[in-house]
């Protein structure tokens, strides 16, 4: 594995641990708390990140299978912050999470792991063949 490919998964280490911390909060007190914003917005710039060191580090080209999901991933996640710094701007630190957006943030961390997951079990399937 190269050198870039090596410090993207890094990266999105650090994108999984921000993004589950944020989304576990959102989930538990279904408010826009600091914490939230926090590592929602750490949790986007390791996953950008990441995602041009992999795309950079890459042999195969953008559109690769996973690729496409984890870009999907990355843009479902990207929309949950802009809609969770809207009630922010709008509302408040410590404003309500309507129910729609809380499903959808739940359902974007969902995807975005399973993107997660599917990019960890494509490495391991190419070192063994």
């Amino acid at each position: 594995m190269n050198k870039l490919l090596m410090i993207g998964t890094s990266v999105v280490l650090f994108a999984l641990v921000f993004y589950s911390i944020g989304i576990f909060t959102e989930q538990k007190h279904k408010k826009v708390l600091p914490r939230v914003l926090t590592f929602l917005t750490l949790g986007i710039i390791a996953d950008i990140i990441a995602t041009a060191l992999m795309i950079a580090g890459s042999s195969k080209g953008i559109f690769t299978l996973h690729g496409i999901i984890g870009y999907a991933a990355l843009l479902g996640m990207l929309i949950d912050n802009v809609l969770i710094w809207r009630i922010r701007l709008k509302s408040g630190i410590g404003a309500g999470v309507s129910d729609a957006i809380h499903r959808y943030s739940r359902y974007a961390y969902i995807w975005w792991v399973v993107a997660f997951i599917t990019g960890g079990l494509l490495v391991v399937v190419s070192r063994m063949g």
